[in-house]
């Protein structure tokens, strides 16, 4: 069996010398190396920012979704979006391992595992895409992918629907994260909150905050903010567009007068919502931008261009125990549960 890199970098093939996330192309031939697990691929879930753009590239036809996708993995041995440089993650059944994977004891052949690790550095094939769930962006597949000894997992938990724990799976770091950052008394604004990472957002924030923080959630839609303001976690909802920040932010200032945030957390899954975020945050405040569609540029040239001193944070999906900690938020709240549950069956769109 071939001794292959911890990190995946045997598998780069364009061009060469950069991490597989990086690479253009890598290699999804589905021969395992000592360091890797074979997985056969029941369900890809596709990061929001890259199926929203093939949706709307497709106009909304999911056979010319299925057309790119297979294109996207044909093309890069992996299906990280060109356009978008996002991927998404995937549940499956471990088929095979190398030895270094079985020496670790921690896995076996039949195992059900989600990966935590980004689709863009993962070698992916697909024989056939069975069926796409246009609004969840959750795609039935018969392939196989591989996961490198540095991959992150988690075994799929036995009370859970699947395509729960999935959905949660895709976002565990947005709450674990915002568990880090907000703290009692805080003042925190969530734009794109009704989606499913803003509902684990708003509601570990709501926790963290406690009676003396304010939560205000923003979203964009009569139904998003309906569903908001049942839920009863934020002290304000405000309807309105996150690609306008003079909108937001005077929105904002009706609730919050002078005062801004301490923490801004953007899940927002289409373009050109930096400066919407950044307006929001008080001097030396934190905008955690968990959203894959922030172009990083903008946020950065666009705070100097205010004069906005503030902390700008990538959305690093990880942050250790982050899967346990969003199945945890999920099973300790009913509420959260049931809208996880109708969003998945009821095909509305996912974020």
């Amino acid at each position: 069996m071939r001794k292959g890199d911890a990190f995946g970098l045997h598998r780069v093939r364009e061009p060469e010398g950069v991490m597989p996330q990086a690479a253009w192309r890598i290699d999804n031939e589905m021969t395992v190396w000592d360091n890797e697990i074979l997985i056969d691929v029941e369900v890809l879930n596709i990061d929001s920012a890259s199926f929203t753009q093939m949706r709307e590239e497709a106009a909304g036809d999911s056979a010319r979704v299925a057309q790119t996708m297979m294109r996207i993995v044909r093309e890069r041995g992996k299906h990280h979006n060109p356009v978008t440089g996002s991927g998404g993650m995937l549940v499956g059944r471990v088929a095979d391992m190398g030895n270094v994977i079985r020496r670790r004891g921690d896995l076996q052949v039949g195992d059900r595992i989600a990966t935590l690790v980004s689709l863009s550095l993962t070698p992916l094939h697909i024989d056939e895409i069975r069926r796409i769930d246009m609004h969840n962006a959750q795609v039935d597949i018969r392939g196989q992918a591989i996961l490198f000894e540095s991959g992150i997992y988690a075994k799929m938990p036995n009370d859970l629907p699947d395509r729960v724990a999935l959905a949660i799976f895709d976002i565990c770091g947005a709450p674990a994260q915002t568990a880090r950052l907000v703290r009692a008394g805080d003042t925190v604004v969530i734009l794109g909150a009704s989606g499913k990472s803003g509902l684990t957002v708003l509601r570990q924030a709501r926790l963290s905050a406690g009676t003396r923080g304010r939560v205000v959630a923003v979203d964009y839609g009569d139904a998003a903010c309906e569903r908001l303001c049942a839920l009863g976690w934020a002290d304000a909802v405000l309807n309105v567009d996150a690609s306008r920040p003079a909108d937001v932010l005077a929105a904002v200032g009706q609730v919050l007068g002078e005062e801004r945030a301490d923490v801004v957390i953007n899940c927002v899954n289409v373009q050109n919502t930096e400066m919407a975020s950044i307006l929001c945050a008080k001097d030396r405040g934190t905008v955690y931008f968990f959203s894959m569609a922030t172009q990083f540029t903008a946020a950065a040239l666009g705070a100097e261009g205010v004069g906005k001193d503030v902390q700008l944070m990538i959305g690093n999906g990880y942050c250790r125990g982050h899967a346990e900690h969003a199945l945890q938020l999920v099973r300790q709240c009913p509420e959260l549960l049931r809208v996880f549950e109708g969003k998945f069956s009821s095909g509305e769109e996912s974020k």
